[in-house]
């Protein structure tokens, strides 16, 4: 079974990392540039889960997160929040908004494969 995952990122290298991690693992890697981005490219899909940044422009991690749990049909899509912030506050607001799961960058492909499955599977 392919996983579907949306991962949205300002960091063009960041979202090739990500894809060039996910696809050798069978996953389907749909990218956004920021929230806003995000939000569009999901109104055509379905994702099993999401992984964002925090800081991006237009809208960040955290309005992303809102807007997501905002729809019903994604209100229960895991999303793992991918980021180099570490701060115990940002991961409890993240948690707060409903996010599902905290990585910080840079991410071992082997444990951000496994969190997804984890949290999709």
């Amino acid at each position: 079974m392919t996983l579907e995952i949306l991962a949205v990122d300002d960091s063009r290298t960041m979202r090739d990392m990500i894809r060039l991690a996910l696809l050798p693992a069978g996953f389907n890697v749909h990218t956004a540039d920021d929230g806003v981005h995000g939000i569009e490219v999901l109104s055509g899909i379905t994702p099993d889960a999401i992984i964002t940044d925090i800081n991006m422009p237009r809208m960040d991690g955290f309005g992303f997160i809102d807007a997501v749990r905002g729809q019903e049909e994604h209100r229960a899509t895991p999303i793992l929040v991918l980021t180099t912030e570490a701060a115990p506050e940002l991961k409890a607001r993240a948690r707060h908004a409903g996010a599902t799961g905290w990585i910080v960058k840079p991410f071992d492909p082997s444990k951000l494969i496994k969190a997804l499955q984890m949290v999709a599977g």
